[in-house]
């Protein structure tokens, strides 16, 4: 008989103390995009299935927990990320001609786990609309940076890529949709053989630029080998000048270590310029993901560039150590009105305060608490 208590594979509890831990952090982080002029959305847990995936990549499609809606039949998904949702309200809802600067936090649901990840990431992230300039990937890249520093992660690392890069690749070797497909998976896994096997039958310049992609990983050595091993067109000649400035500046602001990776195709599928991947705690998997993804609200009925990234707070605790013990203050239960004031008091001055239940007395260890609130000839004291 399957236990009462066992919850889903990849599915987990977050408890006390890390549970206040991502708490604090998901306020520090608000704060902090709140700070940038970052306004809070908080998007529904499930839309209509074909609003919530419409211009989406087969990626996302495949993370996405499916029902049926008992009130109108029609098919709905769990949200399996937030960013889509984000560019439908900036599209649909808000109508800005300007920049739209939004935020969001909450948990995202995943039919199958990143390696031995929980399939209940806390999302956490931000999103700028309505510029195509690198100024806005500059300023996503900043605040990204700003997050790590503000979660105080160890060792964290920025990692560079640019999707306008494949996608110049297979428009100048007219790779068909399914042979684009199988090359992007096998560049995002660095599976260099199977680049090699695709891409064989290709024009020297298209069959050498896939296979030198993976190679092309490091600092701004990468950059300049790139410039003279991959084919001279317009757009990877511009995806390279954007990668460019982004390093340049990510480095200058000495937050991270920043390097680039031309073969990173990672995130869902949908981005089409500058990309971002952030790695901390030595940790494999990447806390955070982001990018340029333009036009993610022409479905919506308006084409805007966008840009953006999404952090997991699960991650991030991951990364950090044990939090110290909340501790507090332990309060007998008696019915004196000069207790009840010392404990309002305390209460009002940002002190937890717990009550000791009668009967409880044995127990007093389990409440955390490093202090007691004693009866004096002053008064009610902190001992």
């Amino acid at each position: 008989m399957t236990q009462a208590w066992l919850l889903p594979e990849y599915i987990e509890d977050i408890l006390p103390p890390y549970a206040r831990q991502a708490e604090i952090l998901r306020r520090r982080l608000l704060d902090l995009f709140d700070g940038y002029g970052y306004d809070l959305v908080v998007p529904p847990l499930v839309e209509y299935l074909d609003s919530l995936l419409t211009g989406a990549a087969r990626d996302l499609d495949l993370k996405t927990f499916k029902v049926v809606d008992g009130l109108s039949g029609r098919l709905l998904g769990v949200r399996a990320d937030m960013t889509p949702q984000a560019a439908r309200i900036d599209a649909h809802l808000i109508g800005h001609e300007g920049a739209t600067r939004l935020c969001y936090a909450g948990p995202v649901l995943r039919t199958k786990p990143a390696g031995l990840a929980c399939r209940e990431p806390l999302q956490i992230g931000a999103e700028l609309f309505g510029h195509a300039g690198i100024e806005a990937d500059l300023e996503i890249q900043e605040l990204l940076l700003a997050a790590l520093a503000a979660a105080a992660v160890p060792d964290a690392r920025l990692s560079l890529g640019h999707a306008g890069l494949f996608h110049a690749l297979v428009a100048g070797a007219d790779l068909t949709e399914d042979r684009a497909a199988a090359l992007f998976v096998a560049l995002r896994g660095k599976d260099v053989p199977e680049v090699e096997a695709l891409s064989a039958d290709l024009a020297a310049p298209w069959r050498d630029a896939f296979c030198r992609l993976p190679g092309l990983y490091g600092g701004a050595e990468a950059l300049a080998r790139a410039r003279q091993e991959l084919p001279e067109q317009p757009a990877i000649s511009q995806a390279l000048d954007q990668l460019d400035r982004l390093f340049a500046a990510g480095n200058a602001l000495g937050q991270a270590s920043v390097a680039v990776d031309l073969s990173d195709l990672r995130g869902d599928g949908y981005h089409n310029g500058a990309t971002f991947a952030a790695y901390a705690g030595g940790q494999a998997r990447a806390v955070a993901l982001g990018g340029r993804y333009d036009g993610a609200g022409s479905v919506f009925g308006r084409h805007r560039p966008a840009t953006g990234f999404s952090l997991d707070l699960r991650q991030l605790l991951g990364c950090l150590g044990a939090p110290a013990s909340r501790g507090g203050i332990l309060a007998p239960s008696l019915d004196d009105a000069g207790l009840r004031a010392s404990i309002a008091e305390l209460r009002a001055a940002g002190e937890r305060v717990v009550v000791e239940l009668p009967g409880q007395e044995a127990h007093g260890a389990e409440s955390g608490c490093d202090q007691r609130l004693v009866k004096t000839d002053s008064g009610w004291r902190v001992q």
